[in-house]
């Protein structure tokens, strides 16, 4: 909702800073005494003895908050705009917003000035109505006198902290300072555990003990949300961890001879998904169907679309579809739920006959499976008949050829992650040519499995001179006679 611009009016006095005398008693009580005895700093210290104000109880992260906005002098600087921390080594001026039931009679502000001595700058509201006038960004912290009277709801009739909840709505960023009758410390301590920074005594107050809860309260308040961003941040990181790992395929081989083993890397930072997508499935011929592809992008949509493309390719693989067939399915399923007419997937499709000798291959777009045979150098299945990439070409079609496996062998399928990274200072791609030379050394190191997988993905990683941008799956099916 846009911030209401305050109405044009003309500034009193206590706006300004200058006016003179506190609210009424502005003699110091033992516990304001207790509160003005620590030394006037921006920077709590943390031996200083625990008394009823919460100024005194300020956490480690609030200190590490108030040190954190200090200038390159050392002088403590003051906070920017409610919410936002100022730069390093400028100074913000400080601005109040007292919501008084009478503000312009016999009470006024007391001078405030912050720890460089710049005077506070201070607004006035006689209700929450003005209030929410005089609430701009530029606001810092509220002083509410907890007599106010409430909104005037029926159900806030007998709730003492009515006024004070209506303002915490109002304002969740900003500081608040709750401010009852003298000696009404029982409702003083309900105003903190209901949101107030601190409260202080109407009758009480003095311009030093008042400026000081200001910064307090300020810094607190900067604390407070810092630290709640921050467990928001890691419970959302662990939810979608969580949604992430279970949206990773469990592969369906029960009753299978195939060893299978798969490696995935997403290109985006602290994530567990990327565009990329595998599965591998025995349907109840005996057949075995591998399957991986590529979403173009790396951001979260994609990831969600590769999931969604790789759901409907099992569902659609146990429900006895293959070849052109599978792949024109897919096709619309991709074209449904793409969020951009532009974004297009590769995929390559593999079904294994069940005596796992022969297979039938699919390529849309996508690079060609590698296979290794003992006796033989590992190398690159056809890819002559390579179909156009899903959502590039309506009514597309995609040939399935015919492959001999042979006796024993290991087929790799691999997304194009693998093949993009560059290699030394050259800066060329590594590509599929460097891929099978890289493959083939280490399967005559008697690399194999998880184990063959590991030392690919990290090799290219560190031919590339560092993370990989692009995300990388590989997935490794293993016949042994």
């Amino acid at each position: 909702m846009p911030v209401p611009v305050p109405r044009q009016r003309a500034i009193p006095a206590v706006e300004s800073g200058q006016a003179q005398a506190a609210f009424p008693g502005s003699g110091p009580s033992q516990e304001g005494a207790r509160r003005t005895e620590a030394p006037d700093t921006d920077v709590p210290c943390t031996e200083t003895p625990a008394g009823d104000s919460a100024a005194e109880r300020i956490s480690p992260a609030a200190t590490a908050t108030a040190i954190s906005v200090t200038g390159s002098a050392g002088a403590p600087v003051a906070a920017g705009p409610a919410g936002v921390p100022a730069p390093a080594g400028v100074h913000t001026t400080l601005t109040l917003l007292v919501i008084e039931d009478d503000p312009g009679g016999s009470t006024v502000v007391p001078e405030l000035r912050d720890s460089a001595g710049k005077p506070i700058r201070v607004r006035t509201a006689r209700n929450l109505t003005e209030a929410e006038r005089l609430l701009t960004d530029d606001v810092h912290c509220i002083l509410l006198d907890l007599a106010l009277p409430s909104p005037g709801r029926v159900e806030d009739n007998d709730d003492e902290l009515a006024v004070l909840r209506h303002v915490l709505e109002l304002a969740p960023r900003h500081a608040v300072l709750a401010l009852t009758a003298s000696g009404d410390a029982e409702r003083g301590t309900e105003a903190v555990r209901v949101g107030a920074q601190d409260y202080l005594f109407r009758d009480e107050l003095d311009g030093r003990l008042l400026s000081r809860a200001i910064r307090y309260a300020v810094e607190r308040k900067r604390s407070d949300t810092a630290e709640r961003r921050l467990a928001e941040g890691r419970v959302r990181a662990q939810e979608n961890r969580r949604l992430e790992r279970g949206l990773l395929p469990t592969p369906l081989l029960d009753g299978s001879s195939l060893h299978f083993a798969a490696r995935y890397r997403p290109g985006r930072s602290r994530a567990l998904l990327g565009g990329d997508f595998y599965d591998t499935v025995r349907t109840p011929d005996g057949t075995v169907h591998a399957m991986i592809g590529d979403v173009c992008g790396h951001g979260p949509d994609e990831a969600a679309l590769g999931v969604e493309l790789r759901i409907a390719w099992r569902a659609l693989t146990l429900a006895g579809l293959c070849g052109d067939e599978l792949l024109g399915t897919l096709q619309q399923v991709l074209e449904h739920e793409r969020s951009d007419d532009e974004i297009f997937a590769t995929l390559c499709t593999v079904d294994i006959a069940p005596d796992g000798r022969r297979a039938g291959l699919c390529l849309a777009g996508h690079p060609a499976p590698l296979i290794a045979r003992p006796g033989r150098p590992a190398q690159l299945l056809p890819y002559d008949n390579n179909g156009p990439a899903l959502g590039l070409l309506p009514g597309a079609r995609w040939p399935r050829m015919q492959v001999e496996l042979g006796r024993e062998w290991s087929l790799m399928l691999y997304t194009d992650g693998l093949i993009e990274g560059r290699v030394g200072e050259s800066g060329e791609r590594l590509g599929q040519d460097g891929m099978v030379e890289m493959v083939r050394r280490q399967l005559a190191e008697g690399l194999r499995g998880e184990q063959l997988l590991r030392a690919a993905v990290n090799e290219v990683r560190e031919l590339n001179g560092g993370e990989l941008t692009d995300d990388v799956a590989v997935v490794l099916l293993d016949r042994v006679a």
